[in-house]
């Protein structure tokens, strides 16, 4: 039995399972942060509530926001935003809004719809663009329009978990409060820029001179987990303040001295995040809500196509086109997880059902994109050359 062994032992056991799905998951192609929640299911009666697995799990979130930040410098942040607003406004009405209406209809509390639809809404940034590379379509059409998306999902998830956080503390939730919440983040935010552009100016020149890399990931990871305690302070989320410490540090320029020394960390410590997750997620009483799976899992698929099909449009892409953009956005993951995880009970086992499902249908849907497009819209006519000589 795990619980009886030796810490030490059973941390190595565990690391040597994550390698083993780590490895399967290179062969089959399958998702590996699904497989790390699956075998999280196994362990749960072995691994549910260790504190250790859980701060692990918190400090590889910040990790992942963090260097995600580290992408988005305020001048990008804005060119981003004028382009894809509005696709993505509407991924936002159809994949969070109409979802937690539907999720209402059938009975469940506002916050816990709103919930739902954030674990509905964000297409996840890793499997989807995994697949790009693997399928070799990063020079089609449509791969701008989709990593547009992920983009603008990956500036909304953090600001929205924050929202549901200050929701879900217990007290009543006022206007006054709203207000007061978006001044933290704002407030936050001005801070991060503001350090970014002033005592953060010259930090690579102080990254070049520090050559022992043991200093630098204290420094990296310090910076990161102070950001992201300093909001959990302020009564928002750990994964805003650590999104908006990679938006400061963004603004140095030369980001990759920082990725090179950070992503390692959170390589190593992500697929713990994945597993304490999955230790969370108690089957033992059956799947919850099963028409509302059902029916979010079928609205799902039909709200990315719609924001593929009219987004794409809005975006400039043909009518073939934005069909395909709208089939390889489906799949949902780590973004979803993070959310899933403020769920409590049944809705968390629900949530954890749901991305396990999505994932896979997205991956099946993004795999056959090309052929679906084919099959509606038949094969691509091909420009003709003019093949006549110029005039002399």
């Amino acid at each position: 039995m795990i619980s009886q062994l030796p810490m030490l032992l059973s941390t190595g056991l565990i690391l040597l399972g994550i390698f083993l799905l780590g490895y399967f998951s290179l062969k089959t192609k399958f998702p590996n942060a699904i497989l790390y929640i699956l075998l999280g299911t196994v362990l749960a009666k072995f691994l549910s509530g260790n504190e250790i697995l859980s701060l692990l799990g918190e400090v590889a979130i910040v990790m992942l926001f963090f260097l995600m930040g580290l992408e988005f410098n305020v001048k990008r942040l804005g060119h981003i935003a004028k382009k894809i607003w509005g696709s993505g406004l509407l991924d936002v009405v159809l994949n969070l809004g109409i979802t937690a209406l539907i999720t209402v209809s059938f009975g469940l509390s506002w916050y816990t719809a709103f919930l739902i639809g954030g674990i509905v809404f964000a297409t996840s940034s890793s499997i989807t663009a995994k697949l790009l590379n693997e399928k070799g379509r990063m020079a089609n059409a449509e791969t701008e329009f989709i990593l547009g998306i992920l983009i603008f999902e990956d500036l909304v998830a953090p600001i929205f978990v924050a929202i549901l956080i200050a929701l879900g503390s217990g007290s009543a939730f006022t206007g006054t409060d709203l207000l007061l919440l978006i001044a933290k983040i704002f407030g936050l935010a001005a801070v991060a820029i503001l350090l970014g552009k002033t005592v953060f100016k010259k930090f690579e020149n102080l990254l070049v001179r520090l050559e022992d890399e043991d200093i630098k990931i204290g420094l990296l990871v310090g910076i990161a987990t102070i950001f992201g305690g300093v909001a959990i302070y302020l009564g928002l989320s750990e994964v805003l303040g650590a999104f908006l410490a990679g938006v400061m540090l963004a603004e140095i320029g030369k980001v990759e001295r920082i990725q090179t020394t950070v992503t390692p960390v959170q390589d190593l410590l992500l697929p713990l995040f994945f597993l304490h997750f999955g230790t969370t997620i108690d089957l033992l009483h059956g799947v919850p809500y099963v028409g509302l799976l059902i029916t979010l899992l079928i609205w799902s698929i039909a709200a990315k196509l719609l924001v593929g099909i009219i987004g794409g449009h809005w975006y400039g892409l043909s009518k073939r086109v934005s069909f395909r953009a709208g089939l390889s956005i489906c799949a949902r993951g780590e973004f979803s997880v993070v959310i899933a995880a403020i769920a409590v009970a049944g809705i968390k086992v629900f949530a954890g059902i749901y991305v396990i499902i999505a994932a896979f249908i997205g991956m099946l849907l993004f795999n056959y994109a090309p052929k679906i497009t084919v099959m509606i819209y038949g094969q691509p006519v091909k420009k003709k050359r003019n093949m006549r000589p110029p005039m002399v």
